[in-house]
């Protein structure tokens, strides 16, 4: 795990190491604690308001509006250029913003004195609870050289005071999604990066309480729903479209 220059907490629990980067929430102020805001980005971006704080995921062509909306956690999955941009990075950030990479990339960590991660490795802010976990293509999957499992690209477990979200990245239906069954309310699944069928498998195994379908164009999106929305029957569909928002509510 490549480490900031920001003050880090080490916590040894078993064999996994956790950072705790530690932002005291007395500082922010809470704000409707029954809903969690949530915010579809452009292609897998996201954006997550809860407990005063405010946290984007793969934030992609961002608005200058949003210059207005600063991060106080930006998580990025892997360096593609949709997933990982400076501009929007650079649009986000402000005094005390936490950029978290895969350790992988490395140039990105030394330009936003971030901390680099690797799946398994957990942070913690107070209530916020991250844990990065794996994204990769299967080795019979269409993009193996660019998404090998090799590079420990990162999905993220986002778990909100026990309300908690996993944004897959670009990954596919991967085996160690088995670890996540049950424990998820809100999947973020990739519609481009795999046919239908192998979502609704995704989905199966997981078993979250909502899918947001994330990563899709107009057509993809509505030729999955049209053709495969009926085979999800163990979660709700929430069916947003780009930079529309939707509270979810904890209880």
């Amino acid at each position: 795990m490549t480490l900031s220059k920001r003050s880090k907490i080490f916590i040894g629990i078993g064999v996994i190491a956790v950072i705790a980067v530690v932002i005291p929430l007395s500082a922010f102020t809470l704000v409707n604690q029954n809903s969690i805001q949530f915010q579809l980005l452009d292609v897998a971006g996201v954006k997550i308001e809860a407990y005063g704080l405010r946290i984007y995921v793969d934030p992609y062509n961002l608005p200058e509006i949003f210059g207005t909306l600063p991060a106080d956690i930006i998580l990025i999955t892997h360096p593609h250029f949709d997933h990982y941009q400076i501009t929007s990075m650079d649009l986000l950030q402000k005094e005390g913003t936490v950029n978290v990479f895969p350790e992988y990339m490395s140039d990105a960590i030394a330009l936003y004195d971030g901390v680099g991660v690797n799946p398994g490795d957990e942070l913690e802010f107070e209530s916020i609870h991250i844990t990065a976990f794996f994204a990769y293509y299967p080795s019979d999957g269409p993009f193996l050289t660019t998404h090998a499992k090799e590079y420990n690209w990162t999905s993220y477990i986002i778990n909100v005071d026990g309300f908690t979200f996993f944004h897959s990245g670009d990954t596919q239906n991967i085996d160690e999604y088995s670890q996540l069954t049950g424990t998820i309310d809100v999947a973020l699944l990739c519609i481009d990066c795999t046919d239908g069928s192998d979502t609704v498998d995704a989905l199966n195994v997981i078993q979250p309480r909502y899918f947001v379908p994330i990563h899709f164009t107009g057509l993809s999106k509505q030729n999955f729903i049209t053709y495969y929305a009926t085979s999800i029957t163990n979660c709700i569909i929430v069916n947003l479209e780009y930079y529309q928002s939707y509270a979810f509510p904890r209880f």
